[in-house]
């Protein structure tokens, strides 16, 4: 008897497609970019040049999050990506990211939009 190889299928029952994912592939040559960008950040201010070393990190992370979010398929696999990465770089680095995001988040009005949940603690 002949062996037939069955094809896996889908949801809607048409045959998947032999083809990888392609955010797995921007989030392997992403990761190998993160890590000398966030050293490179430690220690830089984001006050004083729009391009800095700090925002350049920061963006690398959010990529790294699409991408993972892509070969994840979920918002929360790209979440694990980005601290997958964190967790790689030295503590002063990830430090020094956080500070950026928490003065990113206050300068563009966060606080203000849980005020009304203050009063409810």
């Amino acid at each position: 008897m002949k062996e037939v190889a069955v094809k896996p299928r889908g949801r809607d029952s048409r045959p998947v497609r032999d083809e990888t994912n392609p955010a797995l592939g921007d989030l392997g040559e992403l990761s190998e970019k993160v890590l000398p960008l966030l050293e490179r950040a430690n220690g830089a201010t984001w006050y004083e040049d729009e391009r800095n070393a700090v925002d350049i990190a920061i963006l690398a992370l959010c990529r790294v999050r699409r991408a993972g979010a892509g070969a994840r398929g979920t918002a929360a696999g790209g979440d694990s990506a980005v601290r997958e990465m964190l967790e790689q770089s030295d503590p002063d680095s990830v430090l020094w990211i956080a500070s950026r995001a928490i003065s990113y988040m206050d300068e563009h009005g966060f606080p203000e939009t849980l005020l009304a949940y203050q009063d409810e603690r």
